[in-house]
C-alpha cells in the first residue's frame, strides 16, 4: 500500500548530480525550510516522463513562489538522469532511486512494468505526486497505475496555497 495523507513521509538517501558531481540528497535533510513535492516517474528518456519533467521545469517559478521545492525521482542512474536532462532543458533536481529503494518505501513499485510488450520489469515506480509539508507529514499523495496519467497538479498548487 502507497504512503498515505496524513503519513509520516519516509526518509530517503539518493544520489543526485551536483556542480561536483555525485552527490547525497537525504529528504530529511530537506524538510523544514520549505515544502517538497516529490514526483516519481517511470524512467528517463520515455515520452510521458519527459513532458512532465519539462513542464515542471517550465513552471518552477510558480512552486518556488509557493514555498516549495521539487525534487523528481527516477530509477534510472545519475548520469543518464543529467544526460537526459541537457537533452530536454530539464532543470528541476533529479535524484536516482537506481536501487528502487525508495519506490519500496513509498509503496509505488510496480509489480511488472510493461508487460504487454514483455518489458517485465519489477520495481520500477508508478508515476505519483506526494507534498510533504515542513514537517514531514504528507499533505497530498497520488499514484497513478497508468504510466500515461500526469498528476494533477492543479490539485498539488491548491494544497500547496493552503500550506503557505
Amino acid at each position: 500500500m502507497s504512503i498515505q495523507v496524513g503519513d509520516k513521509a519516509p526518509d530517503f538517501s539518493l544520489v543526485g548530480l551536483g556542480e561536483g558531481g555525485p552527490e547525497i540528497v537525504k529528504l530529511s535533510e530537506q524538510i523544514g525550510e520549505q515544502n517538497i513535492l516529490l514526483l516519481f516517474v517511470p524512467m528517463a528518456y520515455t515520452g510521458v516522463c519527459t513532458t512532465e519533467f519539462c513542464q515542471i521545469s517550465a513552471g518552477l517559478g510558480a512552486y518556488s513562489d509557493l514555498n516549495c521545492k521539487v525534487l523528481g525521482i527516477s530509477g534510472d542512474n545519475p548520469f543518464a538522469q543529467a544526460a537526459w536532462a541537457e537533452k530536454e532543458g530539464i532543470t528541476l533536481k533529479l535524484l536516482s532511486d537506481y536501487d528502487h529503494k525508495a519506490t519500496e518505501a513509498y509503496g509505488i513499485a510496480y509489480d511488472q512494468f510493461l508487460p504487454e510488450k514483455n518489458l517485465i520489469m519489477g520495481g520500477v515506480p508508478k508515476r505519483s505526486a506526494f507534498l510533504v509539508d515542513r514537517n514531514g507529514v504528507v499533505q497530498y499523495a497520488q499514484v497513478n497505475d497508468s504510466p500515461g496519467d500526469l498528476p494533477d497538479f492543479s490539485a498539488i498548487k491548491a494544497k500547496l496555497a493552503e500550506l503557505s
